[in-house]
């Protein structure tokens, strides 16, 4: 491992109103799987090269959760939805960029924007392959969900020593009544069960934030404590 840059940025807080969000970032060249793991456990988030998580100062409202998918029962909702997406097709491979992935993930962001105010920017093909191609090394994968021969979903993911790091997440609109969204974590739940991994690291849970406040509802799930560093143990309850 070799940490290139290490820095922390302020700035509006993206989850709650009327905060302040500190970020820590490292950017690291030649990640391990098992120092990926160790960061991971301890609630960092990787884009790319880019390790980060949240260090604000007399606040701890983006609290990490995983979900123990070991011990995780389908409800009869998510049989449902397994059972209305099982004509589609699934490829796991290592992260590509094609234009398919660029019109995708530019049409989910526009979509967003008009549905829930997100702040819309088109993406360029370098922050793509930054964000999710580069740094990916032995850990990183990509889940594709097709319908025929169209992409109408890509999952990025980290498949660790012990669980599978959620990273992002990106479909078609036009597919939206598919439940895409919950569809994927079921199938990530599903890969964790066939590969022994005992967890999904889901980010972090903020319990006011309405698009974070529902990974709560993913149950047995753990919550990290405090934001230990790589020498110290990482405790979840």
């Amino acid at each position: 491992m070799q940490i290139l840059k290490e820095f922390q940025t302020t700035q509006q807080c993206s989850y709650l109103d009327n905060r302040e969000q500190i970020s820590d970032y490292k950017l690291i060249n030649n990640c391990s799987l098992e120092e990926s793991q160790a960061f991971i456990e301890r609630g960092y988030r990787r884009f790319g090269k880019v390790y980060f998580r949240p260090v604000c100062s007399g606040c701890d409202e983006c609290k990490s959760l995983k979900i123990d998918a070991t011990n995780f029962k389908f409800s009869k909702s998510a049989r449902r939805i397994i059972k209305k997406c099982s004509h589609l097709e699934i490829i796991i491979q290592k992260p590509t960029m094609t234009h398919e992935h660029l019109e995708l993930f530019d049409n989910y962001h526009r979509y967003m924007h008009h549905k829930k105010g997100w702040q819309y920017q088109p993406t360029s093909p370098e922050h793509y392959y930054g964000s999710f191609v580069d740094g990916a090394y032995e850990y990183g994968f990509e889940v594709l969900y097709f319908h025929n021969t169209q992409l109408i979903g890509v999952d990025l993911i980290d498949i660790l020593e012990d669980g599978i790091s959620s990273i992002y997440f990106y479909y078609h609109p036009e597919f939206s009544h598919l439940s895409l969204g919950k569809y994927s974590l079921y199938e990530q739940i599903r890969l964790a069960q066939q590969l022994n991994k005992r967890w999904i690291y889901l980010g972090y849970y903020v319990k006011e934030c309405p698009s974070l406040s529902y990974k709560a509802e993913y149950k047995p799930h753990y919550i990290l404590q405090g934001r230990p560093s790589l020498t110290q143990e990482a405790i979840w309850s």
